[in-house]
């Protein structure tokens, strides 16, 4: 209602006919003095000129070319990451809005992996999760009906459509089960040892600390300048046992910290002591030893996956997502088992 004439807004589904449930909803809920219509284009003109226009995604590439003032993309994890492509290309000369929405479907899609990047804190971008006790709550939909569907649909689907929990696609080294049981409110006791992962611009540099119950009692995350980050780290660490990052550019952060720090230790990143690494944080989930809040570190490990290669295990987060949470929980784990040489059981 606050466009201009000519601006085109979209509303962009799976494939035509879920466009046209929408279509059909949103003259439903609008006066019909406030827009025409036109069927053959499924357009909604309101009285200002500007157009509500409901596209399919089948065909990705008839989405390029338009500027779109705004859109939503609904029931995303069901669309070619083509046609997110083709979408967010059409805001850019506009800077228009989008909204990514719907149901939940496996970890291993584009709609997936962005949630978790704006559930991670990245900038002007927002994430929210309704669940059907949201909707019980609010008295939209009866506490009987979610109660029935349960006995009626597959655990992992009900939890998928219901609960926007999504089922594990396999690839996780330490299983969606297991993650989600060791999530709990950080704790307020002193840490006995720090994990920290550096970085400086693109990816995070990552703070844990773990108190002597393997809970996450410290927890920070910032991109600052290397001078700036030598200086915190060493007002947080203190004398506290500390396993820091010191691959690459890590390695004179890690000296000059030493310098300062009895009770730093670097750890060099390779194929190899990632693994490690990972297999050791993989057993301290599983078995319950390590607490973590919700949130990042959460996402992180949510998405985080292996593959086997020629050469071994690989480790990584998927493609364009951050994994520094993960490393520094991992070293900050490390640390307190005693495997380094900070042991501190």
């Amino acid at each position: 209602m606050e466009g201009r004439r000519g601006q085109a807004y979209w509303w962009v589904s799976p494939v035509y006919s879920q466009a046209k449930i929408a279509y059909r909803r949103l003259k439903r809920g609008l006066p019909e003095t406030l827009y025409t219509s036109n069927e053959s284009e499924l357009t909604i003109t309101l009285v200002n000129g500007a157009i509500i226009w409901f596209r399919s995604a089948e065909k990705p590439d008839t989405l390029y070319g338009e500027d779109v003032y705004a859109a939503v993309l609904d029931e995303a994890t069901r669309m070619r990451e083509e046609a997110w492509y083709a979408i967010r290309s059409t805001l850019t000369a506009t800077r228009g809005p989008v909204r990514i929405i719907g149901n939940v479907k496996g970890r291993r899609n584009w709609a997936y992996a962005l949630a978790r990047r704006a559930e991670g804190g990245e900038p002007e971008w927002a994430y929210a999760r309704l669940t059907a006790s949201d909707a019980v709550e609010a008295g939209i939909i009866a506490s009987e009906e979610i109660e029935q569907a349960q006995r009626q649909l597959p655990e992992n689907v009900f939890r998928e459509l219901y609960y926007a929990e999504p089922s594990d696609d396999g690839g996780n080294p330490f299983g969606q089960e297991a993650i989600r049981a060791c999530i709990g409110d950080i704790s307020s006791e002193p840490p006995v040892v720090y994990g920290v992962d550096l970085a400086k611009s693109i990816d995070w540099t990552v703070v844990i600390g773990l108190d002597d119950a393997g809970a996450v009692c410290r927890f920070d995350r910032y991109q600052w300048p290397w001078e700036e980050t030598v200086r915190r780290l060493a007002q947080e660490i203190g004398t506290t046992p500390a396993i820091v990052d010191s691959s690459g550019v890590g390695d004179p952060i890690v000296e000059r910290l030493q310098r300062e720090l009895p009770n730093v230790e670097g750890y060099n990143f390779t194929a190899s002591s990632k693994q490690h690494l990972m297999e050791g944080l993989a057993m301290a989930i599983q078995t319950g030893e390590v607490r973590y809040p919700q949130g990042a570190i959460v996402s992180e490990l949510d998405v985080f996956a292996y593959e086997y290669t020629r050469t071994g295990v690989r480790y990584s987060a998927p493609e364009g997502m951050h994994d520094d949470c993960v490393m520094a929980l991992s070293l900050a784990v490390y640390g307190r088992t005693g495997a380094a040489g900070v042991g501190v059981w």
